[in-house]
């Protein structure tokens, strides 16, 4: 019975995970409101998802607001440069798309490839805020390295893609996943992106080996 009632064990530390995943995720949303803040709120999430659902260390929100104001500076200033040239992309996707839809034949080949090329920026995007939690960088910097893993891990890049993308779509299309999905989403993506960080930071390496040596 002992066992039942214990905090960090059975049941009690599902009902934690839980807890922090919703939690996370709704505290997430909020501070993306102003659009400008999503990128150190992101940084921010993928970070204490990491270490607090993953790595199981206590403080889930003590953690995020600690991140989302380290990594602010450099976060706003990267979502400045995200939302314009964002903005611009999506624009020309949808004029090639209505084009291509509607003259078919050169246009739709147009439109295909135009969606294609989305995937490098799209996927810059995915890199961008996880390597911001994850490391200290200057902006400069940060896009470069996000450029350079997005190319070098062009298999990891288009499904963290795709999984973005379907969970945007599945957030958008129905209302009640918003308390969940942004913590989740980033929780699969850590699976793909903890394991080429390690690759490029023995650090990193390490801090992820000390829980199964103790």
């Amino acid at each position: 019975m002992g066992e039942f009632f214990n905090p960090e064990k059975g049941i009690w530390v599902w009902f934690s995970t839980l807890v922090d995943i919703c939690g996370l995720s709704v505290v997430w949303i909020f501070l993306c409101l102003p659009l400008v803040t999503a990128g150190p709120a992101t940084a921010a999430l993928y970070y204490t998802v990491v270490k607090c659902v993953r790595g199981r260390e206590s403080g889930a929100f003590g953690e995020y607001f600690r991140s989302f104001r380290n990594n602010f500076r450099i976060g706003l200033l990267a979502g400045l440069i995200v939302l314009p040239a964002g903005a611009v992309l999506l624009a020309g996707h949808s004029i090639v798309r209505w084009y291509g839809t509607r003259l078919g034949g050169a246009a739709y080949i147009l439109y295909v490839a135009y969606y294609l090329f989305l995937t490098l920026p799209a996927g810059v995007l995915c890199w961008l805020f996880p390597l911001l939690g994850r490391f200290e960088y200057q902006v400069r910097d940060l896009f470069r390295t996000a450029l350079q893993l997005s190319v070098a891990h062009l298999p990891s890049t288009v499904v963290a893609v795709l999984l973005t993308a379907q969970t945007a779509v599945f957030c958008l299309e129905r209302w009640w996943p918003v308390v969940f999905m942004p913590a989740v989403a980033m929780l699969l993506l850590s699976l793909f992106f903890e394991r080429i960080f390690q690759k490029y930071s023995p650090e990193l390496a390490r801090q992820q080996e000390e829980p199964e040596e103790e």
